[in-house]
């Protein structure tokens, strides 16, 4: 037995609709290729349905007291907790990740629960100065029905990181999530409808893409959108938007700079970044990638992040010893593949990985390192999205923040120096939404996560992830 027994199907409505009369997809097992169950995908009657029901759950959601809808997250982030181990189950096998990893996702998906429920009785206007017998009033009120888009990298936590500031906010939402990661995003729906989320304010559903984003961004029901995903995408969707004007957020991809600088605490530094680095089997957004390493110790950081490399077992998500599992789908394998053998062909030495080898019928690709990268190489302009590390040195710091901020791409960045002094001017001058010095950890639930540039805009996550759900009203009373 998998463990991936989970009743698939589009939440409409406050109804659970299965795959009679609608086209289906498999949700794969990444570790083997074989398919776990048929995904069924929502038609052009499900999706207009689900717009009616929104408008009709914003009616009511927003007018509901903070503290119920408060109450409401408490109780979903209560049942995530209850039911962690069979969740986070459920996104290794159809994502990959280690379980270890997954079941912290599922941990810190219920503490932004939990944090938003705070922020949902902390939606605060102000009142203006004025002569007596007359008020000024400035409200914060939801901005309405939300369409909402996520990969599935995350796939627990994304949906999260969707549903709960909208909810907080007082909007209603349709949430369409990768079709790849369904299951996760299933059980998370159902933890929502068990906690008493009325029907008509969260709907999901699966299709494809260019169809589902389409038909509910055309719509003048759908007042906000939000995406998290790869940058062309985001792009297109925002295009999209525009005809209607909808405030959007976009949380796109990366490409996160790392510089080390030779002050730095080398030993730890280097096991703090390989940790870091093929987390997710380097399938994050805010992975660090393009290593710059101060000359001075330049020979013995690459020594030492191949020498740990090389010691990453690499298996199925389940097994107790993995540290990291397949990539996500079989295309991911092939992009990295592609980008190794390209910086290969320009130069770059290779330290570690490189190839895939057995594991037959998964999505393998190993931990891979490497060394004198040179700028023009592909791999160190478009954002891997894998287990790919690459190193490059630099002499000035000058040089350092140049390349960091070399890119498009502005999402996260890490730094590692003992000097005081160049930590204060790395975090002004680095151009990117986050900043991580002589650490890695970047997302907590009251810190915004988002970034800048190709990177998108607005924030997710701490009270800038309600705001952002929210427009602002002044009324005058004379």
């Amino acid at each position: 037995m998998s463990g991936y027994e989970v009743r698939l199907g589009l939440y409409v409505d406050g109804e659970w609709l299965g795959g009679a009369g609608r086209e289906t997809s498999q949700v794969l097992n990444p570790a083997t290729g074989g398919g776990h169950a048929a995904l069924p995908l929502a038609t052009a009657e499900d999706l207009d349905r689900a717009l009616e029901a929104t408008r009709r759950g914003f009616e009511t959601w927003r007018g509901t007291a903070p503290d119920a809808r408060a109450a409401l997250l408490i109780r979903t982030a209560a049942l995530l907790r209850e039911r962690a181990d069979r969740i986070a189950r459920i996104a290794t096998l159809e994502q990959g990740k280690v379980l270890a990893e997954a079941k912290g996702e599922v941990a810190f998906a219920a503490a932004l629960l939990e944090f938003h429920a705070g922020e949902a009785q902390r939606i605060y206007g102000r009142v203006l100065p004025r002569p007596a017998g007359t008020r000024s009033l400035v409200l914060q009120q939801p901005v309405g029905p939300v369409a909402a888009f996520c990969a599935w990298n995350f796939p627990v936590l994304n949906v999260v990181r969707k549903i709960a500031p909208a909810l907080a906010a007082g909007c209603s939402i349709v949430i369409k999530p990768s079709e790849e990661t369904a299951g996760s995003a299933v059980e998370v729906m159902r933890c929502f409808e068990d906690a008493g989320l009325p029907g008509p304010v969260a709907q999901c559903v699966f299709g494809v893409p260019d169809m589902v984003s389409r038909q509910l961004l055309a719509s003048p029901i759908i007042r906000k959108l939000s995406f998290t995903g790869s940058v062309p995408v985001g792009k297109h969707l925002t295009r999209l938007a525009a005809d209607t004007l909808k405030k959007v957020t976009m949380e796109l991809g990366g490409h996160g700079p790392v510089l080390v600088f030779d002050d730095c605490d080398l030993d730890r530094t280097l096991d703090t970044l390989v940790a870091h680095k093929f987390r997710n089997a380097g399938q994050v957004c805010v992975a660090p990638t393009r290593f710059y390493v101060q000359s001075g110790i330049y020979d013995r950081f690459a020594a030492g992040f191949a020498e740990r490399t090389r010691q990453v077992r690499m298996g199925d998500g389940l097994a107790p010893d993995s540290q990291m599992g397949p990539m996500a789908n079989a295309r991911r394998p092939e992009a990295i593949e592609s980008l190794v053998q390209e910086a290969q062909a320009r130069g770059a030495r290779l330290l570690a990985g490189g190839e895939r080898g057995g594991n037959a019928g998964g999505f393998f690709f190993p931990p891979t390192v490497l060394a004198d990268v040179p700028i023009e190489a592909r791999a160190m302009n478009e954002e891997p999205f894998g287990p790919l590390a690459l190193l490059h040195p630099f002499e000035t710091v000058e040089e350092a923040i140049a390349q960091a901020n070399r890119l498009p791409f502005g999402l996260a960045a890490y730094c590692f120096t003992e000097n005081g002094r160049r930590q204060n001017r790395l975090g002004d001058e680095i151009e990117a939404g986050m900043v991580a010095i002589n650490g890695v950890r970047l997302s907590w639930p009251d810190s915004p996560f988002g970034g800048m540039k190709d990177s998108g805009y607005g924030s997710e996550d701490g009270p800038e992830g309600v705001a952002a759900h929210l427009v602002t009203k002044a009324v005058h009373m004379s």
